[in-house]
């Protein structure tokens, strides 16, 4: 059950990270084992690998231009690595450049590297330690994503910008190791936090405890910072939290009750996700929209008013809520996502205004209703 979650919310967090785009009629270049394209500044980014070492050192040129950057995918699923080395000429590692590398053990990362992308890392499942350089600047978004033998890892004080949380699904990794002086990055109590911009980026998995209160002062709450604690039970947002990224507490399985405070206006996508304990929810009148997946299977959820200032259900924002029996739409919702209470099994009503655009929306898609 555990791995058809992660699996199902690893395809939900895919839909949140746009792919690069290159030109459609793109002709990359082979030399040996790789395919590259030519950058801007005359040199070489590797696109794909096709060979099949478990040992590899990655070649500082190809065709006597230098390789600066590990593209786009370059390494995806190539499960027969075990390890491999990054050349110094190397300043980039893409998104997905690594993803799925499942028995990549170890990695060197050079000085030179100042940019880790979205998902580099995602999905090596053997990758027990990994040390970043110096030199980077930049983690992108779910960079280290389930990375489930990772136990601990040091942020450098070189590091300026670190994507919503990029140690997602990481269910051994038992702390971030960041300075007393960091210059943006801080962790209070193991949690990770922004100090420029007073953003909650990571809550680590391993954590046995139950019950979080997110410190005063937290303006907001990244992209799945809370993904997949299911250890959770309760947690407390105090009102300075204005945003409360998308996925940010998806998976947590044993979140029962959670209090939203009113300075927030919307509800992300999939903030709530398969948090199939979930009980109750309090949406506050300050709440405009309702994203799409916002509450999918939340198996536990047995009734849900939306306030009066909502305009908008997104898509599936209700989907395979089993226990769900009653729902109260006000007259300010305009619009409603397709499939939003689908395989909503024991959904009894759906209180509407007359007239409204809800009653519409229930008649249209065959869904009981009744009026206030």
């Amino acid at each position: 059950m555990k791995r058809t979650l992660t699996i199902v919310l690893a395809l939900l967090l895919l839909a949140a990270i746009p792919s690069p785009v290159f030109g459609q009629e793109e002709v990359l270049l082979s030399s040996g084992d790789y395919q590259y394209r030519i950058l801007e500044d005359g040199t070489a980014e590797i696109a794909k690998y096709n060979g099949q070492a478990a040992s590899l050192e990655v070649p500082s040129s190809l065709d006597s231009l230098a390789v600066t950057s590990i593209g786009y995918k370059a390494f995806e699923n190539c499960e027969s690595l075990t390890e491999i080395t990054v050349p110094d000429s190397v300043t980039n590692i893409g998104e997905f450049a690594f993803a799925g590398c499942k028995s990549l053990t170890e990695i060197t990362i050079p000085d030179s590297v100042t940019s880790i992308g979205a998902m580099a890392f995602a999905g090596c499942e053997s990758l027990k330690e990994i040390t970043i350089p110096d030199s980077v600047t930049n983690i992108g978004i779910s960079a280290f994503f389930n990375c489930g033998s990772l136990k601990e890892i040091t942020i450098p004080n070189s590091i300026t910008n670190v994507g919503d949380n990029p140690f997602a699904m990481c269910g051994n990794l038992n702390q971030v190791l960041v300075s007393l002086d960091h210059p943006t990055l801080a962790t209070i109590d193991g949690v990770l936090f922004s100090k420029t911009d007073k953003r909650l980026i990571w809550y680590p998995m391993s954590r046995n405890n139950t019950v979080y209160e997110v410190p005063q002062d937290t303006l907001s709450i990244d992209l799945n910072a809370f993904y997949g604690c299911d250890n959770l039970t309760g947690i407390t947002i105090p009102d300075s939290v204005t945003s409360i990224g998308r996925y940010a507490f998806a998976g947590c399985e044993s979140l029962k009750e959670i209090t939203i405070p009113d300075s927030v206006t919307s509800i992300e996508s999939a903030t709530f996700a398969a948090c199939r304990s979930l009980t109750e929810i309090t949406i506050p009148d300050t709440v405009t929209s309702i994203g799409d997946q916002a509450f999918i299977s939340c198996n536990s959820l047995k009734e849900i008013t939306i306030p009066g200032n909502v305009t908008s259900i997104g898509d599936k924002a209700f989907t395979f809520c089993d226990s769900l029996t009653k729902v109260t739409i006000p007259d300010t919702v305009t619009s409603i996502g397709g499939w939003a209470f689908a395989f909503c099994d024991n959904l009894k009503k759906i209180i509407v205004a007359p007239d409204s655009y809800a009653q519409k929306y229930c008649e249209e898609n065959g869904l009981p209703f009744a009026y206030q």
